[in-house]
């Protein structure tokens, strides 16, 4: 049996599953790098949250490199079981927040087009460290990285998750669209501190009066998670 909107009723009574309806969900937060951390954490935080019924914060989530969890989950209507694990308990559970999958180049205008949309609220981050670009011992953005080169010749279609930032705040302030908070939820000290110096400089790279109003304008929260999600094994899967 596969898992999906149509099987959940099929599942063992001691699985939880989403008590809510999904077809109502609202889109409104946009994660970029969906794997498992994110998977384990936010998206199971997130679903306590639909699941006390407010239903304005579902996950749009994709994956700037690959297709790899898209292919793995839109099959299963974007649901996936997570086990939780401690000394002598088990919990396994159905989360259901992410209710849209993008992946890999070709969908990269589709993310764009969702970041910019007016019902999202919340672009969220878990891209490790390289994914800002940023000079370990300068703080400086690598600007000769050869992704931001191109995201910076090519601002309209960008690749790398600061270009993806910037040119969807760029599309909502010319909207009059006010701007969503970026949520860094990587592992590093002062990480929103981290991500709007690194955003602020690629915006400044292409336009200071942009970059001004990303800086006064746009929230970057810190949110250090200080947690790691062990690698899904054939054996997890099979006990699954």
């Amino acid at each position: 049996m596969q898992l999906s909107n149509r099987t959940l009723s099929a599942l063992p009574s001691e699985v939880h599953r989403p008590s809510y309806d999904r077809s109502q969900v609202q889109p409104s937060i946009v994660h970029l790098g969906v794997g498992a951390f994110h998977r384990a954490h936010q998206a199971a935080m997130t679903e306590a949250v639909l699941a006390s019924g407010d239903l304005a914060w579902g996950i749009v989530g994709a994956g700037l490199m690959t297709s790899g969890t898209k292919d793995a989950l839109a099959p299963q209507d974007g649901l996936y079981t997570l086990v939780e694990r401690a000394a002598g308990s088990e919990k396994t559970g159905v989360i259901g927040a992410i209710v849209e999958l993008l992946g890999g180049e070709a969908d990269l205008p589709q993310v764009l087009a969702r970041m910019c949309a007016t019902s999202t609220r919340i672009v969220s981050l878990t891209v490790t460290e390289k994914g800002y670009y940023l000079d370990v011992a300068s703080g400086q953005l690598q600007l000769d990285a050869p992704m931001v080169k191109a995201d910076l010749a090519s601002p309209r279609a960008p690749r790398t998750i600061l270009g993806l930032i910037v040119e969807a705040l760029r599309v909502r302030r010319s909207q009059g669209v006010a701007p969503f908070t970026v949520l860094s939820c990587d592992n590093l000290p002062n990480n929103g501190k981290t991500a709007k110096a690194a955003v602020v400089a690629f915006a400044r790279a292409l336009d200071g009066e942009l970059a001004d109003w990303i800086a006064a304008n746009v929230r970057f929260p810190c949110s250090m998670v200080d947690r790691i999600t062990p690698a899904t094994t054939d054996a997890d899967r099979d006990d699954v």
